[in-house]
């Protein structure tokens, strides 16, 4: 009652309860605790629980995205998103609606700008208020700015508002990981994340940083399986355009869209020995054999120009066109991109970069072994291919280099023929010109 203001007591004139008044007296005997006491008629009851309601969104800084809700989710995603992205879509959309309708443990939402983490944050967040749970979403600049202008204020307001958001029924940090990383910053979000962790108070975050960029703290908290569900999306930005490759911003395969199968020179009208054209066939089907069942490692190798990059590619384009965009990428080409990293200016960290590469569902390395062999690209290039040796993530690799010259320990991973299969392609490089027939 104190909440609501005397002017908006006023109820229907015509209410045979409370004659317009709004509220009625408790018909309690004298010594009872709420002898005296008056409640909300119920002429007025939809009246204040939407007061409430609207109230509740006031907290939540929702008003701006009431229109996010499951029901304007497309659980699939937009048309012509591969099935591997869309099938991440609809299992973080299944898990947020599950989340949504028992406030239960947390979430952590990754994904990519424009991934739809914002949209499935919300609409958790419009779901809960709808059923009268208070609720606070914040981008998490937002939230460490009012903290910044409380504090300013005075010690008193401050404590006030960050216990709000600290001990709210249900919290939402949006874009975890933009936010200035200063020391009092990473301090108050601990704080505030670990009294939610230690109460196991309800709580989403959405980020489209890796664990590995987080701050070790608060990762060791969102890393707690046992109360922490990770939803992962795949799925592009919906808001702009995107090739299919999957890694615009790496890969090499848009150059290489003509490659395909269906174009490969087995080039039997050029006379060339017999065995070497046994090698180039046997090649092809491999391949072939591959793209249609991407598992454990092949390995492409032959001299330059006698279609190793073309069947390479061809696996990439088949894949791609399946729904399952790899990534494609020149060994030496992915060296520049992770030292471009170390740029202050990068817009990547190298752990980022690093990570895309090394856990890719599919990728496909063109021409290793004529990178610069520096102590640092070797060390880089044995990480890669350790960890996809030891997580068996299936793995495409060209090479014009002798085996025996290969870097011992990526050699030694690239002959367990438990995991790789390496063809010999031993044909000359193709010249585009045709033997004549004779007449």
């Amino acid at each position: 009652m104190d909440e609501i203001r005397r002017a908006d007591l006023s109820g229907d004139p015509n209410c045979p309860h409370c004659g317009g008044l709004g509220y009625v007296r408790l018909d309690h005997p004298v010594g009872h605790p709420d002898f005296g006491k008056v409640e909300i008629c119920v002429c007025r009851q939809n009246e204040v629980a939407e007061h409430a309601r609207r109230r509740l969104y006031a907290l939540s800084q929702l008003s701006e995205l009431a229109h996010l809700t499951f029901e304007a989710f497309e659980p699939r995603g937009r048309i012509g998103l591969g099935p591997a992205q869309a099938d991440s879509l609809e299992r973080a959309f299944s898990e947020a609606k599950q989340f949504a309708e028992n406030l239960s443990g947390w979430v952590l939402i990754q994904g990519g700008y424009g991934s739809g983490k914002t949209h499935l944050a919300a609409a958790i967040a419009n779901k809960a208020v709808e059923e009268g749970t208070p609720t606070i979403f914040l981008t998490v600049p937002d939230l460490l700015d009012s903290l910044r202008y409380s504090f300013q204020l005075s010690d008193e307001p401050f404590q006030e508002r960050f216990e709000q958001i600290r001990s709210a029924p249900l919290l939402i940090l949006d874009d975890f990981g933009t936010q200035n990383a200063t020391n009092w910053a990473q301090e108050k979000l601990f704080q505030i994340i670990n009294h939610r962790y230690v109460n196991h108070l309800p709580t989403v975050v959405t980020t489209n940083l890796l664990l590995a960029e987080i701050e070790g703290r608060i990762r060791s908290r969102l890393e707690d399986r046992e109360l922490v569900r990770h939803l992962n999306i795949l799925a592009p930005d919906y808001r702009i355009a995107h090739d299919d490759t999957g890694h615009p911003e790496l890969s090499s395969l848009k150059s290489l869209k003509d490659r395909t199968f269906g174009n490969f020179d087995l080039r039997k009208h050029e006379g060339l020995p017999k065995e070497d054209l046994q090698s180039l066939e046997k090649a092809f089907k491999v391949a072939y054999q591959f793209a249609e069942e991407p598992n454990g490692w092949l390995t492409l190798t032959g001299p330059y120009g006698c279609g190793k990059t073309h069947l390479a590619a061809a696996i990439a384009n088949y894949q791609a066109g399946l729904g399952h965009p790899p990534l494609f990428v020149m060994v030496p080409d992915l060296l520049d991109h992770l030292r471009a990293t170390f740029n202050p200016d990068s817009p990547v960290s190298y752990d980022r970069r690093f990570e895309q590469v090394r856990a890719a569902p599919l990728l496909v390395l063109d021409d290793l072994g004529t990178q610069s062999t520096t102590p640092w690209a070797r060390e880089k290039l044995y990480q890669l291919f350790n960890h996809r040796y030891n997580t068996a993530l299936p793995t495409v690799i060209t090479t014009s280099d002798p085996i025996e010259e290969i870097d011992p320990r990526i050699r030694s991973r690239m002959l367990d023929t438990r995991l790789c299969k390496i063809n010999a392609i031993t044909v000359p490089a193709y010249t585009g010109k045709r033997k004549q027939r004779k007449q």
